[in-house]
């Protein structure tokens, strides 16, 4: 089955970090990437820009409506994502504990409706 590991974190204190923690970060996330690539699970994932370059589409009254940025001012913002083949909701959860950004944000854990 599979599932999509949206991982959230503070972009602010993503932004600030120093030259030797980026580079740690990128570190952990390139074996973890690895790890998932070893085990057969990553069906892919990216990395996300900013949420000041993201676009906010709604349709009200049937006119649509183009925000530039995010819509809601959260704590912390969705920077990237894994979608994962695992055989159930334990082994998604499994993943998204090792996840680098599970120890300065959240991971939401989100099965695939396969229509």
């Amino acid at each position: 089955m599979q599932y999509l590991l949206l991982i959230y974190g503070n972009e602010a204190g993503m932004q600030s970090a120093t030259k030797s923690e980026g580079e740690q970060m990128l570190a952990a996330y390139g074996a973890y990437t690895e790890a998932m690539r070893k085990a057969g699970v990553l069906v892919g994932g990216q990395r996300l820009r900013p949420s000041s370059a993201a676009t906010t589409v709604r349709v009200a009254d049937g006119k649509s409506k183009v925000l530039n940025g995010p819509y809601a001012e959260t704590k912390e913002q969705l920077g990237g994502y894994y979608l994962v083949d695992v055989p159930d909701l334990d082994a998604a959860l499994s993943w998204a504990a090792r996840c680098p950004g599970a120890s300065y944000g959240v991971l939401e854990v989100r099965p695939i409706w396969t229509m």
